[in-house]
């Protein structure tokens, strides 16, 4: 049995129980465990794996949320936006955001209804005067931080010297300062590891390990069964109370407990990755976020030599996987044309896709676009124990709303705050340069045989300060480079072997890199990585082969790349 799962076998009880290992219910973790609490977190798949790894990669204030009058929410969002910029630099940095605009008063009249009725009515698209209103009050709301420059406007001839492949026919450009995070993945790793680490043995967590339902034994209050979904075993397990962070499953969730709950409504939002060179030189390393002819906010975003093209909003069948469809790919190109006209764009540039349900609160006769992306929590019970379910939540505001989460857990279980994580630094995000000068110094004095500058960038930016630890690990065994990536070598798949909680092969490929997600994932890679791996996690060669076609169907099917198999 993992050691994740043997420690909560072992002693099958906890002050709190977390349901969900998406960031909410990690950033909950942590926090609790940051105040002494003993807590558990299991996740039934991988961390990260839903909603939270299938994310527009921005840490974003929401300046289309003023339009629904969620002015909370913005503030919030635009602190915390400011907040992570500082504590986690290593995974969130400020990102350049250009605005193409067509009209000068367009949809000034719609705007208070849409404002008041939350519907969209006949699309109309917002011009100038209605953008620049909403980015003064979003730069209004950022005015304590200091942490990006205030929005800047541009008339036609400039934008378009800026910007020559925009779409000639815009009147104006309006650029402001967002924030990226490009490995969302591994940030909630980070967030994770510094809740164990703080919680030693009162802080447990474990993936591929499900509620399944309430305990076996029939004492009741407490008690539900858990399963590990790698070897099979059930067993059950008591806490004073159970926080269900289980996103846009929710309620099936509550189901479990034989509770029936309505409080979710998800929508899913589908992204496209594209290998374009000239789309990618077209936006000058800006994000490109428009409004589309249909009313959708979408946008057009360059990470490393990739384009992130995204993003729907479609109501879930949460009885199906959530996977990008053709015609969510044509409206795609479609909006792409939009903004860059004289730009071809093909489905063989697309290098993998990928949808999430967000956990959106049920919004019956209100369109997707409208539905508050703020949060609230539920109060239920399991017999006497309190159930609290999160309803809603978005990744800028995580560590808020976490916040939130621990001081109602405490409010019941009777235990005060000692600790805020409002400055408190995440992972690798502690001593992490801060510079691009810093950064390179930082490799310069780790330059060594086997180690040079680019194997040394990818660490970096995978691990943030953490990477120094990862180094150490390296240098202390037989450290080979792998032959189908220059990106892995054998020490450091045994590193993260060991101490990131791999129940699959492709856990490595999609959260612990990013390999899938820049369509860099071939046959010899999926072999080569499952050998090393095997050695660590006593695979034998039955279950190298069965992982090897775990991970090809799953980015078939859910990422729309065809990888061939050198496993028969």
């Amino acid at each position: 049995m993992r050691n994740s799962v043997e420690s909560i076998r072992r002693r099958p009880a906890a002050k709190v129980l977390i349901v969900g290992g998406g960031i909410n219910g990690v950033g909950t973790f942590r926090d609790l465990a940051l105040q002494g609490v003993d807590v558990v977190l299991v996740e039934r798949g991988d961390y990260c794996q839903g909603a939270s790894g299938a994310s527009s990669h921005m840490i974003h204030g929401g300046i289309r949320y003023l339009e629904n009058g969620e002015f909370r929410l913005v503030r919030e969002s635009v602190v915390e936006r400011n907040r992570l910029m500082k504590i986690a630099p290593h995974y969130v940095k400020p990102l350049q955001t250009t605005i193409p605009i067509f009209s000068t008063f367009s949809g000034v009249l719609n705007a208070p209804l849409r404002f008041l009725t939350h519907k969209q009515g006949k699309p109309q698209e917002r011009g100038a005067f209605l953008i620049k209103l909403g980015l003064s009050l979003y730069d209004s709301f950022s005015r304590d931080g200091g942490t990006v420059p205030r929005h800047q406007f541009a008339g036609r001839e400039k934008a378009l010297k800026e910007l020559p492949r925009l779409n000639s026919n815009i009147k104006y450009a309006a650029t402001y300062f967002d924030a990226s995070v490009h490995n969302p993945e591994r940030l909630t790793l980070d967030v994770l590891q510094d809740g164990e680490k703080a919680g030693g043995d009162k802080a447990r967590a474990s993936n591929y390990l499900s509620m399944v339902g309430t305990g076996t034994a029939g004492e009741g209050n407490g008690t539900v069964r858990l399963r590990d979904e790698l070897s099979g075993e059930e067993f059950d397990f008591t806490a004073d109370l159970i926080v269900n962070t289980t996103g846009a499953w929710v309620d099936q969730t509550n189901a479990t407990f034989g509770t029936a709950t309505a409080f979710m409504g998800g929508t899913k939002g589908s992204h496209i990755v594209l290998d374009h060179p000239e789309l990618l030189a077209a936006c000058a390393g800006r994000e490109i976020f428009f409004e589309h002819t249909d009313g959708r906010i979408v946008l057009i975003y360059p990470m490393g030599d990739r384009v992130l093209v995204g993003t729907t909003d479609i109501d879930a069948d949460m009885s199906e996987d959530a996977v990008c469809t053709e015609e969510e790919i044509d409206y795609f190109f479609d909006l792409i044309s939009h903004v860059f006209p004289d730009i071809a764009v093909g489905r063989e540039q697309i290098v993998y896709t990928f949808s999430g349900v967000r956990p959106l609160p049920r919004h019956d006769e209100t369109q997707p676009g409208f539905v508050s992306r703020d949060y609230r929590i539920e109060r239920g019970s399991l017999g006497s124990t309190p159930v609290l379910s999160l309803v809603g939540g978005k990744w800028t505001t995580f560590r808020a709303l976490s916040e939130h989460m621990s001081n109602e857990v405490m409010d019941i279980i009777g235990v005060q705050r000692r600790q805020s994580t409002a400055e408190l630094a995440i992972g690798g995000g502690a001593n992490y340069p801060r510079s691009a000068e810093a950064e390179q110094e930082w490799i310069k004095k780790r330059i060594a045989p086997g180690l040079d500058a680019a194997r040394l960038e990818v660490l970096l930016t995978r691990y943030g300060a953490r990477a120094d630890e990862v180094l150490e690990f390296m240098a202390a065994g037989n450290n080979a480079p792998l032959q189908s990536t220059h990106e892995l070598s054998t020490r450091e798949l045994e590193f993260i072997a060991k101490n990131e909680q791999i129940g699959h092969l492709i856990d490595v490929l999609i959260r612990r890199t990013s390999l899938a997600f820049r369509g860099l994932v071939t046959g010899e890679m999926l072999l080569e990585i499952a050998e090393v791996l095997s050695e660590t996690l006593n695979w034998d060669k039955v279950q190298v082969a069965k992982e090897i076609q775990n991970a090809v169907e799953i980015l078939d099917r859910r990422h729309g790349v065809q990888v061939d198999s050198l496993v028969s």
